[in-house]
C-alpha cells in the first residue's frame, strides 16, 4: 500500500493510492506575509493558518445560512414527508437517537443541540456532502455555539464560534483563525445514511422538525444538479483525476494516515465487512450498500469517527490518502 504521486490509478491492486495535483493559489506568498489586520465577512483573518487567497466567500454573509439552536424534534410517525431513501444525519449519544434530514440541513448547516444535557453540534456542508458532529463545550465549561460564517476553505464550510469568533474548518475540525487558532474540536460518530436504514437501526429515534421558525422550501434540494456535475463551485488546493469528484466515499484517518472507501464500488446490495489495518491499528469497516453508508470500528468493536463525503473533499484535506478498490 503505497502512495504514487502523479501516477495513473492502478486498479489491479486492492489498495491503490490517489494521484495529486497541486492547484496554485494566486497571491500565496502575499497572503502568508500579511500582518495588517484584514477581515472577511467581519472575521479577522489577518493571522489565518491558511493563505487568505484560499479562503473564499461562499455568497451568503455571516449567518446568512442560519444555524439552529435547541430545535424541535418529532417522532417518526409525524414525518410523512420523509421518504425511505431520503438522506439523514444520525447521531446516537447518551441513549438518545436523533435524525437530521439533509433536506433541512441544506438550509441551516449547523444544529446546536443537546443529548441528555451534553452539548453536541451537528454540522453539514452541502458542497462536500460532509456531515460531522462535535462535542460543544468551551474550555471553561460553557456551551460552544457554532454558526455559519459564509466563508469556505477547500470548498468546505468554515464555521465560527459565537464567543471568540474564531473560524473553524468543518472537515479539518480545527480553528484556522481567531483567538482559538490551532485548537481542534472533538468529533463524535455520526451516520450519513438513508432514513430507512437509520429508522431500522434506531426505532426510538426522533427527527428534526420542519418547524424551524424559518421560511424555507425543505422539499427542494438546491444542490441536486451540483451533486451530479463534475465541476466544483470553488477552488481547492489539491485535486485528483481518475474518479468522479462527487463520488461518495467513507474516509477514515488514524494518526495522520488516511484511507477512502468508495461506496458505489461495492455491490449494489448487501452488507460488507472488511478487516484492515491502518496506522498499525486493526479496524473493521462496515459498508451498507443498500443505504450507501458505512462506519468504522476499532479493535474493541467500538465505533470511531469517520466521514462520508464527496471524494474531492476528502482528497482536498487528505492528499496522501490511500484508496481502497473494492474487488481489486
Amino acid at each position: 500500500m503505497t502512495n504514487k504521486p502523479n501516477s495513473h490509478p492502478d486498479r489491479s491492486r486492492g489498495l491503490r493510492a490517489a494521484t495529486v495535483l497541486l492547484v496554485p493559489a494566486l497571491g500565496f506568498f502575499g497572503a502568508w506575509g500579511c500582518t495588517k489586520a484584514q477581515t472577511m465577512n467581519g472575521f479577522d483573518v489577518s493571522q489565518a493558518e491558511v493563505p487568505l487567497s484560499e479562503i473564499q466567500r461562499g455568497g451568503p454573509p455571516r449567518d446568512g445560512i442560519p444555524a439552529l439552536t435547541d430545535p424541535e424534534f418529532v417522532p417518526p410517525d409525524q414525518v410523512p414527508w420523509l421518504e425511505d431513501e431520503d438522506r439523514v444525519l444520525g447521531v446516537h449519544r447518551n441513549g438518545v437517537a436523533k435524525a437530521y434530514p439533509l433536506g433541512i440541513m441544506n438550509y441551516h448547516e449547523v444544529v446546536n443541540d443537546l443529548f441528555a444535557g451534553e452539548p453536541i453540534a451537528v454540522t453539514y456542508c452541502p458542497l462536500c456532502f460532509s456531515g460531522l458532529a462535535f462535542t460543544a463545550e468551551e474550555p471553561d465549561g460553557n456551551r460552544l455555539m457554532l454558526g455559519v460564517s459564509g466563508l469556505l476553505y477547500n470548498s468546505a464550510v468554515l464555521l465560527y464560534d459565537q464567543r471568540s469568533e474564531s473560524l473553524w474548518s468543518q472537515i479539518a475540525a480545527k480553528a484556522i483563525s481567531g483567538p482559538r487558532r490551532g485548537e481542534t474540536l472533538e468529533t463524535v460518530p455520526l451516520a450519513n445514511t438513508t432514513w430507512e436504514a437509520w429508522r431500522n437501526e434506531h426505532p426510538g429515534t426522533v427527527v428534526l422538525s420542519r418547524n424551524t421558525d424559518y421560511s424555507r422550501n425543505y422539499d427542494r434540494d438546491p444542490y441536486a444538479e451540483y451533486a451530479e456535475d463534475e465541476a466544483l463551485m470553488f477552488p481547492v488546493r489539491f485535486r485528483t483525476h481518475g474518479e468522479h469528484p462527487k463520488t461518495r466515499v467513507l474516509g477514515v484517518e488514524i494518526d495522520g494516515q488516511a484511507r477512502a472507501y468508495p461506496l458505489p464500488g461495492f455491490a449494489d446490495s448487501g452488507q460488507h465487512r472488511l478487516e484492515h489495518e491502518l496506522a498499525g491499528e486493526s479496524i473493521t469497516v462496515l459498508i451498507d450498500s443498500d443505504g450507501q453508508t458505512g462506519r468504522v470500528l476499532n479493535e474493541q468493536g467500538e465505533e470511531i469517527p469517520s466521514l462520508i463525503s464527496f471524494w474531492f473533499a476528502w482528497f482536498a484535506f487528505h492528499p496522501e490518502t490511500d484508496w481502497y478498490e473494492p474487488g481489486g
